[in-house]
């Protein structure tokens, strides 16, 4: 037998029934059972230990009988040699049980650790893949709740669980071997109560097993509030509408809901087990009456009874261990099927077969007649993610129409217009963070469905307009653009972006942390360094979404001196709200409801009279004079 369908045995044994809020668990464990096929030699080695000690857990109750007959019938002078034999067996055995029991421990922990790794690395690289769309939709709480709470919910199938499922079942078969050698009339009579196992089992793991599910959501729910109130935008928004109570009272409601949960679980697992262990009880008595009027009658040796009745409590302990795991097991799945979710959510952006990278040297951009609709909430998204009952599964609705223009090696092409437009929407499709519905995105004529993206990443820079800084020094922000910089180029990409005199002046220079999302530092010096960053990077088309936008006029003077550097040679797409900082462009495209509605020169589009003359107008226009 595969050490595959050996682990895909022992997870059906105590996982076969179906849920209908979550699926098939059966599948659920048979996709587990994939994740276990690179540790089949420590497998082996768990299976075959796990069958030694059951063997011997069998020998011992044998061995006792041996010793009381040895104490009944034999001669006194006789007895006592054999008796210490036997208990000197007896010794080693329960030595040699205690030593394998730690050497299967250790087995199952390292099988069950190293899955859980796979699982989570597995889980996290494949959230990276996501499109952008799915971050905009998703909770982040629920989603680190995947990879926290529920990755350590499995965890316990394997590392406390299923390490005993194995040597479970091998204990219960060879214990009913031995039993039945002994005597078929006593194994029937203590089988008789089996039923008792069987069927609260089934019953209490599908019970359990939605109590799990509803607990993790609730905990879920909770991960996502905390994510959100404990940052410092999230903060300071509930401090500045007074409504920490409220807050307050939410996230109790929760936590008493998952309390609640808490405490059901835990009474109807102690209830099932209390239940199981009376009846093992119970079946220890008929054994010991029915094993002990048959003794009378001379149709069992005394040592029989004793033997059948020490089986018995290995028989039942492996069957309160395995109903006992079916429940626990039940439960680890959900949190397994929780997983599985998110990694069977399909990337909507990948490379193709035969990605290539973008040529070397300058670059043009072109939007060929691009037509865009954000992707519905049921192709990048869980319901469960966003903490709603259903997805919404309606089409999106076209934001870009028909949208073409070409940026030559080494031009500027600015984008302005009302907010809302589609301008952003225009920006993000160049380094394909979103895939168009029709048309086309092309650098150096090739489209970027057919380049790598690690190519893309080499040739896009962008600087958003609320640059994102890690909880992480101002050195490893910078170096997430390109890792192999020196020193002297950190310090050269600060000065060009007017930051080196800050940085230096503080205490632990560029080793200073700048806190979650870069909130130590003011808005003007966190856009400044992401400026820095892109700088660093070097890339051959810089796309400027509201660059300067937090910066007041000095510090945009600065900047803009720095990117004119950065810009120099390079294309560029660029969007505005300053129509002053884009008049040298050497394009410029107005952009309304989707729609390019004017193209051109500064100058040539302000004597056109259009929209653009109009926004001009708005921005620059003198106040008139106050009425007396």
């Amino acid at each position: 037998m595969s050490m595959d369908m050996s682990v895909w045995m022992a997870l059906r044994s105590v996982s076969t029934a179906q849920d209908g809020a979550g699926g098939s668990f059966a599948a659920t464990a048979r996709r587990v059972a994939r994740f276990a096929r690179p540790h089949r030699r420590r497998l082996a080695a768990f299976l075959i230990l796990s069958v030694i000690g059951a063997v011997l857990a069998v020998a011992t109750p044998v061995l006792a009988g041996r010793v009381v007959d040895a104490i009944a019938n034999g001669p006194a002078g006789a007895a006592v040699g054999v008796v210490t034999g036997l208990a000197g067996l007896i010794a080693v055995i329960a030595v040699a049980e205690a030593g394998l029991g730690l050497l299967t421990r250790w087995l199952s922990a390292n099988i069950g650790e190293g899955l859980i790794l796979q699982l989570r690395t597995a889980v996290f690289d494949h959230v990276q893949r996501m499109p952008i769309a799915f971050f905009t939709r998703t909770r982040t709480g629920a989603l680190v709740s995947r990879l926290n709470n529920d990755v350590i919910g499995a965890q316990r199938a394997f590392s406390d669980t299923l390490s005993g499922v194995a040597g479970n079942l091998v204990t219960l078969t060879l214990t009913l071997v031995v039993m039945i050698g002994i005597s078929w009339q006593v194994t029937l009579l203590a089988l008789v109560l089996l039923p008792v196992f069987v069927v609260p089992a089934r019953r209490m793991g599908g019970r359990l097993a939605r109590l799990q599910r509803e607990g993790a959501d609730h905990d879920a729910a909770m991960s996502t509030q905390m994510t959100e109130r404990f940052s410092a935008p999230g903060a300071t928004l509930v401090k500045l509408f007074g409504r920490p109570s409220a807050e307050s009272a939410e996230f109790a409601a929760r936590a008493r809901r998952v309390r609640d949960i808490g405490v059901r679980t835990a009474m109807v697992q102690w209830v099932f087990i209390t239940a199981l262990t009376l009846v093992s009880a119970l079946a220890l008595a008929l054994v010991y009456g029915l094993g002990g009027f048959y003794a009378l009658r001379g149709a069992l040796e005394p040592g029989a009874v004793v033997a059948l009745a020490l089986l018995l409590t290995r028989l039942y302990a492996p069957l309160t261990a395995l109903a006992s795991a079916r429940v626990d097991v039940m439960s680890a799945l959900v949190s397994f099927e929780r997983v599985f979710e998110v990694l069977d959510l399909e990337p909507l952006i990948t490379d193709a077969p035969d990605a290539r990278p973008v040529p070397v040297g300058p670059v043009s951009v072109e939007l060929d007649r691009v037509h865009f609709a954000y992707p519905a909430a049921s192709a990048v998204s869980l319901a469960s993610l966003e903490e709603v009952a259903t997805l919404d599964s309606r089409g999106g609705v076209e934001v870009l129409h028909d949208v073409s223009f070409r940026a030559e090696p080494g031009q500027l092409v600015a984008l302005v217009g009302s907010s809302g437009a589609g301008k952003s929407t225009i920006a993000q499709l160049v380094p394909r963070l979103y895939d168009v519905d029709a048309g086309a995105v092309r650098l150096s004529d090739i489209d970027v469905r057919d380049v790598s993206a690690a190519s893309l990443r080499e040739t896009i820079g962008m600087v958003t307009q609320d640059g994102h800084l890690f909880h992480d020094s101002i050195r490893a922000n910078l170096l997430l653009a390109r890792p192999s910089a020196t020193e002297d180029e950190l310090w050269e990409v600060l000065r060009r972006a007017r930051l080196d005199t800050l940085i230096a002046a503080l205490p632990d220079g560029l080793d200073t942390v700048v806190g979650e999302r870069g909130y130590r530092l003011s808005g003007g010096e966190r856009q400044r360094l992401t400026i820095a960053r892109v700088l660093l990077a070097r890339p051959r088309v810089l796309i400027l979404d509201e660059a300067t936008a937090h910066l007041d006029s000095t510090s945009e003077a600065q900047v803009q001196a720095a990117l004119a550097e950065a810009l120099d040679g390079r294309t560029a797409v660029v969007i505005a709200h300053r129509l002053s900082t884009i008049r040298a462009a050497d394009l410029i495209l107005v952009v309304e409801d989707g729609r390019i509605v004017e193209r051109g020169t500064h100058e040539r589009l302000l004597a056109a009279g259009g929209r653009y003359a109009e926004l001009h107008r708005t921005q620059f226009a003198q106040p008139g004079p106050v009425a007396a």
